[in-house]
């Protein structure tokens, strides 16, 4: 039989603020922008007793819990920790499948002869990540990735649980129906409508109740209220997308900040394809206006690139086009993502470039004239911060004041 563990980091992002800064230790801590439109994207377990959660916006979560101290995300200290979070999975074994930077599922089945039994190795785990980062985690442990993850959550924080075959209905079958994986929040409401409310009451509903929720899909939702689950650990599983997304304290309307806005994030995109060593071949650009209708447009190249000034002038020439059938629309998000990604590869620095192929021009230059510059200017930052370099296609257009030539920023 097969031993999988679900990982989950407890509050992690919230909790790597803990960590680093002592005076938070205790206090109500929420993670995320402290704008009128910022959201929160981690809360510690202090703040959650007022009800406050990720995803919620701040300023409600405020409302809740006037006393929370609101910190900036700092993204690059969270994929640190989490590098030192993986390499003490992969200790354990090389079928690690990453959710995200604070979440993976671990297959110990073949680890069992080295390390024992997977509560030991389960327990081995918490210890070392504790060691190492400071931080506790919650382990789910059982036959298959659905009860794993299901038994990670049953103990939080700092807990460790197992789901053993013999016990899966006993615990399954009174847990609430929103506990399983899949089923959101409208569909569990009209569940609810339907007198089932439990995983147990789920599992033995009849067809003529199922059937019209879910169709095709009845015997599979059955089967995971039951704890059935064949999903193997996909310890290679291929990243879909980088991207790259802002939401505006005002919204913008002028074709000069939008286009400003957009360099920055394809600046930022183009930064994490050479972090993950990874080249695209497809640039999509989101757009959201002020009434949250949201659009976007794509386009495919070749050959593939991690090129900053090609994603730029693709992304450019998709928001010049929305632009032209929507002009003076207020724009309340902008985002840039690639896709259809591949690992990098030498590229022939003679041959034609990605950039050509998107139409270079002198305002844009093919990616060949700037393949120097990105690595260049990932180096500066990585160094000196983010902030230590911009681009110019990021500042406003500059500006003559008595005799003087002024550069105007958005903060």
């Amino acid at each position: 039989m097969r031993a999988i563990l679900h990982v989950d980091m407890d509050a992690f992002y919230a909790s790597v603020e803990q960590h680093d800064r002592p005076e938070l230790r205790g206090q109500p801590v929420i993670v995320g922008g402290a704008s009128g439109r910022g959201v929160v994207a981690a809360a510690s377990y202090e703040v959650r007793r007022y009800g406050v959660h990720s995803a919620m916006p701040t300023r409600a979560a405020l409302e809740r819990c006037p006393h929370a101290v609101v910190v900036k995300p700092r993204m690059s200290r969270y994929r640190e920790v989490s590098a030192e979070v993986f390499a003490v999975f992969r200790e354990f074994t090389p079928l690690v499948e990453g959710l995200s930077l604070d979440e993976a599922f671990l297959d110990v089945t073949e680890s069992r002869t080295l390390f024992g039994e997977p509560e030991a190795i389960a327990a081995e785990i918490k210890a070392r990540i504790r060691a190492r980062t400071g931080l506790t985690a919650s382990v789910g442990v059982s036959h298959n990735k659905l009860l794993a993850k299901i038994a990670s959550d049953l103990k939080k924080p700092d807990g460790l649980c197992v789901i053993a075959p013999g016990d899966v209905v006993s615990i399954l079958d009174p847990l609430p129906i929103r506990r399983l994986s899949g089923i959101g929040a409208k569909t569990a409401a009209r569940l609810e409508e339907c007198g089932l409310h439990t995983f147990g009451q789920l599992r033995l509903a009849a067809d003529a109740v199922l059937w019209p929720l879910f169709g095709r899909f009845t015997q599979r939702v059955r089967e995971r209220a039951s704890g059935i689950d064949e999903r193997p650990v996909i310890p290679d599983w291929q990243e879909k997308q980088v991207s790259a997304e802002e939401t505006f304290d005002t919204d913008l309307r002028r074709r000069e900040d939008l286009t400003a806005e957009l360099a920055k994030l394809a600046d930022r995109v183009g930064a994490r394809l050479r972090a993950k060593e990874l080249m695209a071949a497809s640039v999509t650009v989101k757009i959201r206006r002020r009434d949250f209708t949201t659009y976007t447009r794509s386009r495919s190249f070749s050959p593939p690139t991690q090129e900053t000034a090609t994603v730029l002038a693709i992304a450019r020439q998709l928001l010049d086009a929305w632009l032209a059938e929507q002009p003076r629309a207020a724009v309340r998000l902008l985002g840039v993502g690639v896709s259809s990604l591949s690992p990098a590869v030498q590229l022939d620095l003679f041959g034609e470039s990605a950039g050509a192929a998107a139409g270079g021009t002198a305002a844009h230059p093919p990616a060949r004239a700037t393949a120097k510059l990105d690595p260049t200017l990932d180096r500066i930052r990585e160094k000196f911060g983010t902030d230590a370099v911009q681009r110019a296609s990021t500042l406003d257009k500059p500006t003559k004041q008595d005799g003087f030539t002024e550069v105007r920023r958005r903060h």
